[in-house]
């Protein structure tokens, strides 16, 4: 009896050294930018507020890079999207200094990533990505994403086509646009230099600037009479 006990508080104590051990390695998020924005994106067991800005900041990333002097949300996902689909995604020019911090907090969380996978850094059998996945609401997204992840097929390559049709659908949709964030953004900086990511500078409108005045065109038909 004595011996069971014994093995008993070694066996918790071993756990008790693994947890805190894995959360020594885990990093925090010291400053949220974007908490007053709340909660739109909800997964069970895993921080509801790194998820969220996260993904605040994947959007004012692109909406900054692809909107500049016009920013444009829909503008922003249908430019990421068709690039990132293509591999074509100059990360170190999109990601700002706030997004390395929120990924490096990211990479610590290892349910996460797939490190060793070809396809995508991101690990598609994670609880988080099938969160995203059961709540995103259209429903042939939902159903092209399961057939791919069922067949072991899954790849920002062959969901590309599907995802191009209905980019759009990430304005109001935000499980859509954090799969985008996931998998298409945050997955891919794992291969980026991200030493020399500064901060952009703000683009500024002047309203008082005059649109170029188009050239002027030679008349085919000037000084002859007809």
């Amino acid at each position: 009896m004595m011996k069971q006990k014994l093995n008993l508080i070694v066996f918790l104590i071993v756990i008790t050294f693994c947890s805190c051990e894995k959360k020594a390695k885990e990093k925090t998020l010291s400053d949220y930018k974007f908490a007053e924005k709340g909660i739109v994106l909800n997964c069970d067991g895993f921080d509801a507020k790194l998820l969220n800005e996260a993904l605040f900041s994947f959007e004012e990333d692109i909406i900054a890079h692809y909107g500049k002097d016009n920013p444009n949300v829909t503008r922003a996902y249908s430019q990421f999207v068709s690039y990132a689909t293509r591999n074509r995604v100059k990360y170190s020019e999109v990601v700002s200094p706030h997004t390395v911090e929120i990924f490096e907090v990211l990479k610590t969380k290892s349910e996460l990533w797939n490190p060793n996978s070809a396809k995508s850094k991101l690990n598609y059998d994670s609880p988080v990505f099938k969160c995203i996945v059961d709540n995103i609401s259209d429903n042939n997204l939902k159903t092209t994403l399961n057939a791919l992840l069922t067949t072991n097929s899954m790849s920002p390559k062959l969901f590309g086509p599907a995802l191009q049709s209905k980019y759009s659908l990430a304005i109001r949709d935000k499980y859509l646009s954090a799969y985008m964030a996931f998998d298409l953004f945050y997955a891919k900086l794992f291969d980026v230099d991200l030493n020399q990511v500064k901060e952009k500078p703000k683009a500024k409108v002047d309203f008082n600037k005059l649109p170029p005045k188009a050239p002027e065109t030679n008349d085919p038909h000037a000084g002859h009479n007809h």
